[in-house]
């Protein structure tokens, strides 16, 4: 009668029953290294700058005649003293402003040891640094 008694609650005491868990077999070894053994071939660095003169890339544009090759003194009668001036190595950049537009000139000798002269030019709005043309901004700040 006992047993009749447990026979219901048997499948729930089975439920809470643990079991053993099998172990996980071990990881194979690594593969064997076979004695000859692939060889990654050196690489080639990238050679380092010749050191010496680059004539730098002068821009030619419309509009652009009265900056383009002229020297820094010649541009600060055009425009004015620079908000900025920044020198790095034989480059120099020159920065004028106006409500207009801001101007930004760089300067870079077209000989080795000759005085730098204006070789680029970029414009942009002061408000919110969009492109401008160039030449307009050449004319707006122009005195």
């Amino acid at each position: 009668m006992r047993f009749k008694l447990l026979l219901p609650i048997l499948p729930l005491l089975a439920g809470c029953a643990t079991v053993p868990q099998a172990k996980a077999p071990p990881p194979p070894p690594p593969p064997a290294r076979s004695p000859i053994t692939q060889v990654v071939p050196p690489t080639q660095p990238n050679a380092p700058p010749v050191p010496g003169f680059r004539a730098p890339q002068v821009m030619r544009a419309p509009g652009l005649e009265s900056v383009i090759e002229r020297d820094s003194g010649a541009l600060v009668r055009q425009f004015g003293n620079p908000r900025l001036d920044v020198r790095e190595g034989d480059m120099r950049k020159l920065q004028f402003s106006g409500e207009a537009c801001v101007l930004d000139v760089f300067l870079y000798p077209l000989r080795e040891g000759a005085e730098p002269v204006a070789t680029w030019v970029e414009a942009r709005r002061a408000s919110d640094g969009q492109d401008v043309d160039r030449a307009a901004c050449v004319a707006a700040l122009g005195r």
